[in-house]
């Protein structure tokens, strides 16, 4: 523990040329004031830098861009290969295991080492990897990198060590999965094919092994060859040639005939006994035409051909309807029979499989599921019923269902609320699904010890905000609530303007405050829309209160920067902004034509279920054409009953208890005569420029506008963000006060300032006067959320934007570009103290702007519950303003001993339950007040600032700065957070860079500085936050979410959070095929591929061919290999106790049948006694 001591004499002594260019910290509002009297600030500080380490968690959600798909029908694992070359493993509910390739290479095909507790996988840099399962965290034990030829298929026998490796070539390699070294004996393809023939078959689509031979191998290859492979004479047995590509090739059990799949839509079914034609063959979904011909159909992709005892065989397939239903969506059928069920998916299909009872090919399979991994979605079809009905997923696979836009994390939430939550969504749940339980159920998971309930918030394009129980590193969906059921439908606009505006989301959720004491919500959507959502129990039929503002400037406002970076200017900004009045009506006047919102409130009773119920909505209005801003800031406090919104036009404060708007000003009002910066006039139509086609919070990748036009629909963003484009250095690098969480403050980057001048007959005007209410002004709305992020779209063209991004760059918070608005880029209620002068702390709003500005709004609310709800809330700005480098991003409160000071709260009540009229329910507040939390450690607290480049901490109500630290020089602070971490506070800060980091409070001593995310983009930018106990979250792809932690308390205990993959299981037997059937049937035969594939027969494989490269080094690879010795002993271990069991059953049943034969021969003994002397006729 070490305490730090800190002499308050009114000057800054962190930072000897003030914070932000100023003089000093208190004279930053324009006249220098006396600092108070000395004394000493005692702040134990526990947080150092060994109580820090950062790693990955768990990711969770469904795989994006998935290639591949294996089972193992043993340990009842599911592996899902990407294009990202990730893979995930997949159990039991909590047992879901995330590994990636250090290449970043697609996985091409999966095969289970079938109850090893292992996984090959096979890349598309032709590499082969091993992982070993039997661990919590998977490790590569081998690895082998094909140097001349490239993987097409693999395929690796059940209880067999040797892989068989398909190339592109059309030749057959043999590796040894034990070593992963290949075998000398290699499967040529001009061996493979008859002599006679000329043409290259083309590459290797299939390899398996005969099930009742495992000595003869089939090899199928494009071009519609089919080779069965003598492994033990080293030749061809037979040769099939088809006139049509094969995709696919499927056994009978019994190894008799096969089944193959073709790019004409056909089923072949081909007998061994006569190779010379197929016995069958079939257009499943090709209808015979007049003339007599089938109709073309697309390719069957994939064919499965499943036995069954008690039932018809299965033949199901993906693929194969025909090329006049183009509409139709992609089709997985199932002929069961002579029944032939076509189950259409909303996606398409990039691989199936069949989930068996048995893992021998040579067996009755008796198929009950099959697993159909779409391009966007997991589906898993019950067999055993008629209707063939799905189960439901237990994992989180729908997050992306529509494209996530923001997200919020909330740690060590109350108890009663996860319960509540799970209780009104179960409601809502679908129907319609199997009873029977989720056929993936292998490994093993356990509630952690320590564990607090957490809750994510995800908001999305649609409109829709999903409740996810985030507990004990699992997601699990609670509540779904639907945005749009508030508004009215847009309706369609006529001509060629309502097909461009139909692609956008005018529902799209921007920002989310959520406080889970009150359960009050509060949503802001892209639309400039703000909705207030109130949670209850109880149904209810209510009207939606409509409150209008006019929060916008009619006059371009315009910052001058001075000559010096340090000497900011005063000037009188009277008459350059607007004079809204504070009364709600007097908002949308009479004479006001375009006073309109983008989106229309439903003005009718409507029906609320049980859940949250919106209350209130807040429009931002259209003014002379001009569409509304984005809203770039907002809090609520259900104490104060007041929420706050800021944009790059000024602030609006609502109070929602009685429903009006109190203060409605823009920036320039809320300085008065304290403003520090000078700001000069300009023709409002002359000049004023057009930088929204530039210019959206959210956007991610930004190309010339040579080059393409933004496309402002979220899912068109998403498509922006899936491109994986790698970031140059300039992308880490941002002028001064340029973004703030993803929102761009000022457009010194050209592709902002550079915009088309706008006048009132130019041709942005028509467009703007056709565009309808209904829509949102995504393609117009002027914001102060842009990020510059350069795409290597050709050398010229970048060369050009890297240079112009580099003329506007500077230091100085006063160094803006001219055609720049303030924003108001933070917001937070809290008990401080809005003078200097002030004895008491009283409610006030922290403002702070794009231009690293921070100001003081004391209000004065009614304490008594009846006069809160008639007296009005009087709040004044009162000129106090600090200066700090960069945007503001957050605010925070620490009393003098260094604990938070959290913002008060209302305790939850339903608003719809019955009151009794004789005892009205009051209101109930829970303050924490700064006085309130200390005793003899002096009146007043600290402030903690943090913007893009700079954390500050003030002493309040003197104003003093007392610690400064400048966070970064070269990039800029995306999120910043006040965390609970180890009975402690820090504050934790994520950079553009991708530096995430933390400083101690409050003295702000660098404990973390990591570079763990090297190249981000705008959607890990929008979606990153942290919250307490060392977590954060991040959407690392458009469909998946990745946890983190940053403490090293959790990186130790994270082996007991997450489930094992791997679970001690005996190998079922193989099935007694009986004597007669055996001797006429032919038993399965088997061989010895150590004597054919060893090195001792077959010798070594060329050097150049093939190369093995090692497991990872170093401490993680022994601890693998030691998992996998520890593993191999404890099966060697429970086989010797079963065996020893088995053998105990064998002598009890032996002595129980002896027991029981000597009782028979007892009574046989005296029934011959009794029957001895009797006569025949007497029985």
């Amino acid at each position: 523990m070490k305490k730090f001591r800190k002499v308050l004499d009114g000057l800054t002594t962190s930072s000897p040329a003030g914070v932000g260019g100023s003089s000093s910290c208190a004279s930053a509002a324009g006249t220098p004031t006396a600092g108070p009297s000395p004394r000493e600030i005692d702040v134990a500080e526990t947080l150092t830098s060994e109580s820090f380490q950062i790693c990955k968690t768990v990711r969770h959600g469904f795989p994006c861009q998935p290639t591949a798909l294996a089972f193992d029908p043993v340990q009842k694992l599911l592996a899902i290969g990407s294009r990202s070359g990730g893979v995930r493993i997949l159990g039991r509910p909590g047992v879901d295991c995330y590994c990636q390739h250090e290449s970043g290479a697609a996985v091409l095909q999966l095969q289970f080492l079938i109850n090893e507790g292992a996984l090959v996988t096979a890349c598309a840099d032709d590499t082969l990897h091993l992982w070993n399962l039997r661990q919590k965290r998977p490790a590569i034990l081998h690895s082998l990198k094909f140097n001349r030829e490239r993987i097409t298929f693999c395929h690796l026998p059940f209880q067999s060590k040797w892989l068989y490796v398909g190339t592109e070539r059309g030749n057959t390699h043999i590796a040894n999965i034990e070593s992963f070294i290949l075998s000398g004996y290699v499967i040529m393809w001009n061996k493979a094919i008859e002599l006679a023939t000329k043409t290259h078959p083309g590459p290797v689509v299939h390899l398996s092994d005969s099930p009742k031979d495992e000595g003869k191998l089939l090899i199928g290859f494009e071009s519609g060859t089919v080779v069965m492979w003598d492994l033990r004479a080293k030749k061809a047995d037979f040769r099939i040639h088809y006139d049509e590509a094969i995709h696919s090739v499927s056994w009978h059990h019994e190894g008799k005939q096969f089944m193959c799949s073709h790019s004409d839509g056909s089923l072949t079914v081909w007998n061994l006994r006569n190779t010379a034609r197929p016995v069958q063959v079939t257009f499943p979904h090709g209808k015979t035409q007049r003339d007599g011909r089938k109709e073309s159909c697309k390719p069957i992709l994939k064919v499965e051909y499943k036995m069954s005892r008690n039932s018809e065989p299965f033949v199901i397939f993906s693929g194969g309807l025909s090329y006049d239903k183009a509409s139709r969506r992609p089709t997985l059928t199932i002929m069961h029979g002579k029944a032939i069920t076509v189950l259409e998916m909303d996606h398409p299909i990039v691989e199936f499989m069949v989930l068996c009872d048995t893992p021998y090919p040579n067996e009755v399979q008796e198929p009950y599921a099959a697993v159909v991994l779409l391009e966007k979605d997991l589906v898993v079809v019950d067999l055993t019923q008629s209707n063939f009905p799905i189960f439901e997923n237990p994992y989180p696979m729908d997050i992306h269902e529509s494209p996530v836009t923001c997200t919020a994390y909330f740690a060590d939430c109350p108890p009663d609320i996860i319960p509540v939550l799970y209780s009104i969504g179960a409601k809502h749940k679908k129907t319609g699904y199997s009873h029977k339980e989720w056929p993936v159920s292998g490994g093993t998971w356990t509630l952690g010890s320590q564990t607090y309930p957490e809750i994510i918030l995800t908001g999305h394009a649609d409109g829709t905000i999903k409740f996810w129980d985030a507990t004990a590193m699992t997601l699990q969906m609670l509540y779904k609530l639907k945005t749009s059921k508030v508004f009215e439908k847009p309706k369609a606009v006529e001509g060629g303007r309502g097909a461009e505006l139909g692609e956008e989301d005018p529902y799209a959720v921007q920002m989310l405050s959520w406080c889970p004491h009150s359960r009050l919500l509060c949503v802001v959507g892209i639309s400039a829309n703000l909705i207030l959502y109130r949670f209850s129990k109880h149904d209810a039929n209510t009207n939606i209160t409509v409150l209008e503002v006019r929060l916008q400037c009619e006059v371009e406002e315009v910052i001058s920067p001075s000559d010096t970076e340090n000497t900011p200017c005063l000037s009188d900004p009277s008459g350059h902004s607007p004079q809204p009045p504070p009364s709600p009506r007097s908002n949308t006047p009479d004479s006001a034509r375009d006073s309109i919102p983008c989106l229309k409130v439903k003005d009718r009773t409507i029906r609320m279920p049980p859940g949250y119920q919106a209350e209130l909505v807040v429009q931002l209005l259209w003014v002379d054409g001009e569409p509304p801003q984005p809203i770039t800031s907002l809090d609520i406090n259900s104490a104060y009953g007041l929420l706050a919104l800021g944009n790059c036009n000024g602030l609006a404060v609502v109070d929602y208890i009685q429903r009006t708007v109190l203060l409605c000003m823009s920036t320039l009002e809320l300085y008065g005569a304290a403003d520090p910066f000078q700001r000069l006039t300009r023709s409002p139509r002359k000049s004023r420029q057009s930088t929204p086609d530039f210019c959206m919070r959210g956007l991610s990748n930004f190309y010339s506008d040579s080059k393409k036009r933004i496309r402002t629909s979220y899912q068109s963003l998403t498509e922006l963000s899936d491109n994986q484009v790698s970031m140059d250095a300039e992308r880490s690098k941002s002028p001064t006060s340029d973004h703030v969480n993803g929102h761009c403050t000022s457009s010194s980057s050209q592709a902002c300032a550079a915009g088309r001048a706008r006048g009132p007959g130019g041709p942005e005007g028509p467009r703007l006067a056709r565009r309808g209410p209904g829509r949102p002004p995504f393609r117009k709305a002027q914001s102060a959320a842009c990020m510059e992020i350069s795409l290597p779209v050709s050398s010229h063209a970048e060369e050009s934007r890297e240079n112009s991004f580099s003329r506007s760059r500077s230091s100085s918070v006063s160094s803006i570009d001219r055609d720049t608005k303030e924003a108001v880029t933070a917001l937070q209620f809290g008990e401080s103290y809005g003078r200097k002068t002030d004895a008491l702390p009283t409610p006030c709003l922290w403002v702070g702007t794009s231009l690293g500005l921070v100001l003081l709004i004391p209000m004065s609310i009614p304490t008594d519950d009846q006069e809160r709800q008639e007296e009005p809330v009087t709040m004044a700005p009162t000129g106090t303003v600090l200066m700090l480098k960069g945007s503001v991003l957050r605010f925070g409160f620490l009393d003098l001993r260094g604990a938070v000071i959290s913002a008060p709260y209302e305790v939850w009540r339903d608003p719809n339950a019955q009151e009794d009229p004789e005892r009205p329910r009051k209101r109930k507040l829970v303050n924490f007040s700064p006085s309130s939390s200390q005793e003899n450690c002096g009146e007043g607290h600290l402030a903690v600032v943090c913007s893009e480049r700079q954390a500050v901490v003030f002493l309040m109500p003197a104003q003093v700065c007392l610690h400064v630290h400048n966070i970064t020089e070269a990039s800029f602070v995306l999120r910043a957070d006040l965390v609970s971490f180890c009975n402690s506070v820090c504050l934790a800060c994520f950079c553009a860079n991708g530096h995430v980091m933390t400083l101690s409070l409050p003295s702000l001593r660098p404990l973390l500085d990591v570079n763990y995310l090297p190249l981000t983009d705008m959607r890990i930018a929008r979606t990153f936050c942290f919250t307490n106990g060392g977590q954060a979250l991040y959407l690392s792809s458009p469909t998946e979410i990745q946890r983190i932690t940053y403490s090293q308390e959790m990186c130790d205990n994270l082996q007991d959070l997450l489930g094992e993959l791997f679970t001690p299981i005996e190998t079922p037997e193989a099935q007694n095929r009986g004597f007669l059937k055996g001797f006429f049937g032919g038993n399965t035969q088997t061989f010895d591929r150590e004597e054919l594939f060893g090195e001792a027969a077959a010798g070594k494989a060329s050097r150049s061919l093939a190369q093995h490269i090692p497991g990872q080094a170093g401490m993680e690879g022994m601890k693998a290999a030691a998992g996998g010795a520890v593993g191999e002993l404890a099966r060697a271990r429970i086989a010797l106790d079963e065996r020893g069991q088995r053998l105990g059953e064998l002598e009890e049943r032996t002595a129980l049948l002896m027991t029981s034969a000597e009782t028979f021969s007892k009574h046989a003994h005296e029934l011959m006694l009794k029957c001895k002397d009797k006569k025949w006729y007497q029985f």
